[in-house]
């Protein structure tokens, strides 16, 4: 007999305004049942309206930023300004992300196409490595060949910079929190922000001392605070495309949280994954009591209700079973490497 019930219920969460969870449950008449559900985050997402406004300042200020560096002789100014550009490039990429992110899904894409903020995160870096490359080659070439730098243009153009970069910053600050793909273009603009503050502080040195080395110095700080800033992008991104254990997530922690449940006989074959930055599914079997499957909703309700409320799980798949099939780990054999009886 098959019964389907669909249940709507409202939970809050801090930094969450609300959220929804849909319940669809399968009854059956065999030793196992498959309870699935989802929280979906219900809030004003801006995310793009304010990459838009980002994208926007990030072509306006560049383009100052390459006249002042040539007429300035500065090539710190000019590597900030390629910089930005390649941030304009960034954003707009992380636009297109957040766009085709919002696509529900497909018989083809069950999951949506929520991971093209993962995509667009590693593109991302690609291009900031391009960028950093630029700008050593630059700085190479003027240590070779150090020529004076008019130090009140380059203060001038750098303010113009710190404002534009800080308000970008600004802007994408409340997003970056819960999207990785946001927080690839946030710590863009931070970089920036930082790097213009460097040129600053360059033209105020080069007034008073002509250091013209020091251009070219600074530079490569740039293209360091670049790089490390890639690494994490680039670790982060993989580990999702990876389908590892969300950051933060303790396995053996929820295992024992779940056989606390009264119910709970036993806990195995566990996954968790990151669907998007956004969203963290889990599955796992659940050992019960023989009983009718109708029963074990209530317990499913109860594992739901703590695995989103205590872990941040919205997606959870729970398989209960009324007897430990394979060799009850907590990792699933297949995963392991360990061949399944009549597979």
């Amino acid at each position: 007999m098959n019964k389907n019930t669909d249940t709507h219920l409202d939970n809050h969460m801090e930094h969450l305004s609300a959220t929804q969870m849909h319940q669809h449950n399968d009854e059956t008449t065999d030793s196992h049942a498959h309870s699935h559900s989802h929280h979906h985050v219900n809030i004003q997402d801006t995310s793009g309206s304010r990459l838009l406004i980002t994208l926007g300042l990030n072509l306006i200020i560049p383009i100052a930023q390459i006249i002042g560096g040539i007429l300035a002789n500065s090539v710190a100014l000019i590597s900030d300004a390629t910089h930005n550009f390649s941030d304009s490039g960034a954003i707009l990429i992380s636009y297109i992300a957040f766009r085709i992110g919002r696509k529900g899904a497909t018989v083809q894409n069950t999951f949506g196409y929520r991971r093209a903020e993962i995509l667009a995160a590693q593109i991302n870096v690609v291009m900031l490595i391009g960028a950093a490359a630029f700008i050593v080659f630059e700085a190479v070439q003027r240590f070779q060949n150090p020529q004076p730098v008019i130090g009140r243009l380059v203060m001038g153009l750098a303010a113009v910079g710190i404002a534009g970069n800080g308000l970008s910053a600004w802007l994408l600050h409340r997003d970056s929190k819960h999207s990785l793909n946001v927080r690839g273009a946030f710590l863009h603009m931070i970089g920036d922000l930082l790097t213009s503050v460097v040129v600053f502080i360059n033209g105020v040195v080069l007034i008073f001392q002509p250091w013209y080395w020091l251009d070219p110095v600074l530079s490569i700080l740039i293209v360091l605070f670049i790089l490390k800033n890639c690494l994490g992008i680039l670790k982060e991104s993989g580990l999702v495309l990876m389908n590892a254990t969300p950051r933060g997530l303790d396995l053996e922690q929820i295992r024992n949280q779940l056989l606390k449940l009264p119910d709970v006989v036993g806990i195995h074959y566990m996954h968790a994954w990151n669907v998007s930055s956004t969203s963290v599914a889990f599955s796992c079997h659940i050992e019960v009591a023989d009983q009718p499957v109708s029963r074990t909703e209530e317990i499913g309700e109860k594992i739901r209700h703590d695995l989103f409320h205590n872990f941040g799980i919205d997606h959870p798949v729970l398989q209960f079973e009324t007897a430990q099939c394979g060799n009850g780990s907590m990792l699933c054999e297949i995963s392991c490497g360990i061949p399944i009886k009549g597979l």
